[in-house]
């Protein structure tokens, strides 16, 4: 039985002091009292691991820049031109006032699909 369904059922159910009960399992009061709040707001979900993902990323770039990134390179790729992440980060800083990294603009290319791998190295494995 997981610690937090422990701990919630010894305040809830067997009505200990949270103080307690903190000292006996080893936990923090503040942990002990979250855990409690959230059992009386939420139910039975309290008892279900939380995610440790951030619900935000402050450093990611907006949704119009990547538009672009990949919007620059299509144009040119139809008319049979090869543009990289370097010539996509030009047109960004000159024609668009918008300052992207190269490493960056590459990781989206990537993530889109956009860029065929191209190894220079043999692998271990071979």
């Amino acid at each position: 039985m997981p610690k937090a369904r422990l701990v919630i059922t010894a305040v809830v159910l067997e009505h200990r002091q949270q103080a307690e009960v903190a000292r006996s399992y080893g936990v923090s009061q503040s942990w002990v009292s979250k855990l409690v709040a959230r059992y009386r707001a939420e139910g039975e979900t309290a008892f279900e691991p939380r995610s440790r993902r951030p619900h935000t990323s402050p450093t990611a770039i907006p949704t119009a820049t990547v538009d672009l990134i990949l919007e620059l390179r299509d144009k040119p790729a139809t008319a049979g031109l090869d543009v990289g992440p370097d010539t996509i980060a030009w047109h960004l800083t000159q024609h668009h006032h918008t300052a992207v990294s190269v490493a960056t603009i590459s990781r989206y290319l990537s993530k889109a699909g956009l860029v065929v791998p191209e190894p220079k190295k043999k692998p271990k494995s071979s």
